[in-house]
């Protein structure tokens, strides 16, 4: 049987164990419903279908292997749309690889027993669906890439702007110490100031810290704890208010404010 056809009339066996595979990965077993693991396999195994019977000649055929052949339509494949998915999914670039290698070797264990002798054509066949895995698969790493450039991005900036309240805080509170008509009482505040300035500043070093072990895969660390955001608001007034003295901050809560928050992303908010 013609490998193109095979495929097209093996898709649901092709994919099952495909999806048995992705729930070995660890994201995929921790987080991933089964709905989430076909995403777009079906689209990918149908393009590949599709590319290994469309006629090709040795030129066509160099150019291809080279990435020399322009797709339009590429961005929007549903092998681009996978790897935009998996990153999204907390998978890593090497796991979305592993996928691959696995549906190359998946297809070929399940079509090789229907081939009755091996000629020029089941060669060629097998150099062409080779082809159009590495194409497919090429276009899910340019998507998962350009996902975590982002996501690296967003992280970095919202780090960037958390960090300068802090900063300020304490870059206020070393001036406020040189002064000679600063009291005990006030030394004791301004130390306060300091060490939850610094607290903050550790727990958002321990995330950049964190988030680059783990490739960005996550996105923005989030540990919640059972917090009272009264206490938050009033801690960042403070601050507000020691990095601008001669303004003026109001507060007003009601109501019970506890819950499950992260307590360093929302005092850096």
């Amino acid at each position: 049987m013609e490998l193109y056809k095979f495929i097209s009339t093996h898709l649901e066996d092709i994919i099952s164990e495909w999806e048995a595979f992705a729930q070995t990965l660890g994201p995929a077993a921790d987080v991933m419903s089964d709905l989430a693991l076909r995403d777009h396999a079906k689209g990918i195994l149908q393009a590949i279908a599709q590319d290994i019977e469309t006629r090709q000649n040795p030129v066509e055929q160099l150019e291809k292997s080279q990435g020399l052949v322009a797709d339009d339509n590429a961005v929007n494949s549903a092998a681009s749309i996978h790897g935009a998915l998996r990153q999204a999914s907390d998978f890593s670039l090497l796991q979305l690889s592993a996928e691959y290698r696995a549906l190359r070797a998946t297809v070929l264990r399940l079509w090789l027993p229907h081939v009755r002798h091996m000629s020029d054509q089941t060669v060629q066949e097998m150099v062409r669906f080779n082809e159009a895995i590495d194409q497919a698969l090429c276009e899910s790493i340019v998507t998962f890439s350009a996902r975590a450039d982002q996501t690296r991005e967003l992280f970095l900036a919202i780090l960037g702007h958390d960090l300068r309240a802090p900063l300020s805080t304490m870059a206020m509170a070393g001036d406020m110490l040189k002064r000679e008509e600063v009291g005990r009482a006030q030394v004791a505040q301004i130390g306060a100031r300091i060490r939850r300035s610094s607290h903050l500043m550790h727990h958002m070093v321990a995330d950049l810290l964190g988030f680059t072990r783990t490739q960005l895969g996550k996105g923005m660390p989030i540990k919640r704890q059972q917090t009272d955001v009264a206490d938050i608001c009033r801690a960042a007034v403070e601050d507000a208010g020691a990095t601008y003295p001669n303004a003026t901050f109001d507060i007003y809560t009601s109501g019970d404010l506890n819950g499950a928050f992260d307590p360093v992303r929302l005092h850096s908010c």
